[in-house]
């Protein structure tokens, strides 16, 4: 399963919350998952728009597998210099 989350950071990008927090399903819950992790608003709708939930429930909550895929590993590299509020269009990525 995945790390236990810190309260204060990110699940998907490990920077700190700002004032804006999101809870995510890392198993979504229409795959029986049950627990959540704090993550930013840009970060939980790139989580979505990258993955399907037939693809989030086989990572099995693997924080460090999601990191690793290209598309997030890029969106990690963007957002790092971000500040915690930052907020951003999130487009679907081609396929």
């Amino acid at each position: 399963m995945s790390e236990k989350p810190d309260a204060a950071t990110c699940w998907l990008c490990e920077r700190p919350l700002g004032l804006r927090i999101e809870w995510h399903h890392p198993v979504p819950k229409s795959r029986k998952g049950r627990e959540t992790v704090p993550v930013h608003p840009i970060c939980h709708r790139r989580l979505h728009a990258n993955f399907s939930n037939a693809e989030l429930a086989r990572f099995g909550g693997d924080a460090a597998f999601v990191r690793r895929q290209p598309a997030i590993e890029r969106f990690l590299k963007w957002i790092a210099k971000r500040p915690p509020d930052f907020h951003s269009r999130t487009a679907r990525p081609r396929r």
